[in-house]
């Protein structure tokens, strides 16, 4: 079976990894985005680190396709990228259909979070399951939900958006236009702006995480609140899906059980207890590797044709 490499495209990195038949990465390459200078740079990037892993490769092995996780929002089926606010300088760009022409590999692209959540669905705290709910948490809040091994996409490709699910109709004004999104209390930028409000002092999300792990009795309270704010959304996703695998992915559950915690006490608070007994919420266990080892999969599934 050949290798392929999966592609994590990222507003500021782009990594890579060349995945062999085994579902191992056995090399890895990092590059800077800069979108700036256009889709035709970004792809010509891509393509030498394309070709300085395949150089990797013993006589007679070769990669047989390439896949993409990409920031949303995407249209997998053409793989065209949309309007990214983050990366305007390939927006509503063929990304796909140029990398692959450039490559001469078959290419497959999905949104990030959704690829993400296949390659932890597949290789990491999904095994054995046959439905996951991924939520990650960064600068925003994505989620992806697979039922029965497949990913579902809605009718209009927006199932998932998780990150503007209305937790608290009162709580704090979005930048979508709403208030009381999730996206406002458990987002990287939300705990920075709550912990600000509290003391004054702005530092970034991921830093509220380590002070509070240090014992930071604020930022203790921040993610607290985050994570009660996480387990509504949980207990409404479950209520109304009946999927019981939940996994957090992102930067932010290196808080640990600091935020889950909460949130499973409060998923308790805001569902039936027959169906959130059954729940599970999990942190992710592949990490890094979830969008690369997902990515992966799905360069995988252009050589067998199928999902």
């Amino acid at each position: 079976m050949s290798c392929v490499i999966g592609i994590d495209l990222g507003g500021s990195k782009i990594a890579l990894g060349l995945v062999n038949s085994r579902d191992e990465i056995i090399a890895r390459r990092r590059i800077d985005t800069e979108s700036d200078a256009g889709l035709g740079s970004v792809i010509e990037r891509i393509a030498f680190e394309i070709e300085a892993l395949k150089s990797l490769l013993p006589a007679g092995r070769r990669v047989g396709a390439v896949g993409v996780g990409a920031p949303g929002p995407v249209d997998h089926i053409s793989g065209d990228l949309l309007t990214l606010v983050n990366l305007p300088g390939i927006s509503n760009s063929p990304f796909r259909r140029a990398l692959q022409e450039r490559t001469s590999l078959p290419v497959a692209l999905d949104h990030d979070a959704k690829v993400a959540a296949l390659g932890e669905f597949h290789f990491g705290a999904g095994i054995g399951r046959e439905s996951m709910i991924y939520i990650v948490i960064g600068t925003g809040v994505g989620a992806a939900i697979i039922y029965q091994g497949r990913l579902i996409y809605g009718e209009s490709n927006s199932a998932g958006e998780s990150g503007h699910m209305t937790v608290d109709p009162n709580g704090h004004r979005c930048h979508c236009g709403s208030r009381g999104c999730l996206e406002t209390y458990t987002s990287g930028p939300a705990l920075a702006k709550h912990y600000a409000a509290a003391t004054g002092e702005m530092i970034s999300g991921a830093e509220v995480g380590r002070r509070a792990l240090a014992g930071d009795e604020n930022a203790r309270a921040i993610l607290r609140a985050a994570g009660r704010a996480l387990g509504i959304a949980i207990a409404s996703l479950a209520m109304t899906l009946n999927i019981e695998l939940f996994v957090i992915g992102g930067g932010v559950v290196q808080a640990g059980d600091l935020l889950l915690e909460a949130a499973r006490a409060s998923l308790r608070d805001y569902s039936f207890p027959a169906v959130s007994a059954r729940i599970q919420v999990s942190a992710s266990v592949m990490g890094e590797d979830a969008p690369l080892l997902g990515a992966a999969w799905l360069a995988r599934r252009q050589l067998t044709g199928g999902f």
